[in-house]
């Protein structure tokens, strides 16, 4: 379903309607990022890094293998005990 409509000028430009401004939190400046997904083109606003780099970023040899709760929680405990460890 349609949100709204832009016309293309003649020298390809677009106007970005009110209501899709306001849904994405447009202002002057604001760049728009286009994307090819399966013979649609989607238009979104552009982010510094997309979830996609930031996971390569905190994950470069792959995903960690997974942790049990019990693991999870004395992780915690031996991170809490050594920042507040009195020197």
């Amino acid at each position: 379903m349609a949100i709204a409509h832009s016309r293309l000028t003649t020298q390809g430009q677009i106007s970005v309607p009110a209501e899709v401004r306001r849904l994405l939190g447009l202002a002057p400046g604001s760049v728009l990022e286009w994307e090819a997904e399966g013979g649609k083109i989607v238009v979104r606003k552009a982010g510094r890094y997309t979830a996609a780099d930031l996971h390569a970023a905190a994950f470069p040899d792959g995903p960690p293998a997974p942790l049990s709760l019990d693991e999870l929680k004395a992780g915690i405990r031996e991170q809490v005990r050594r920042r507040h460890a009195r020197r």
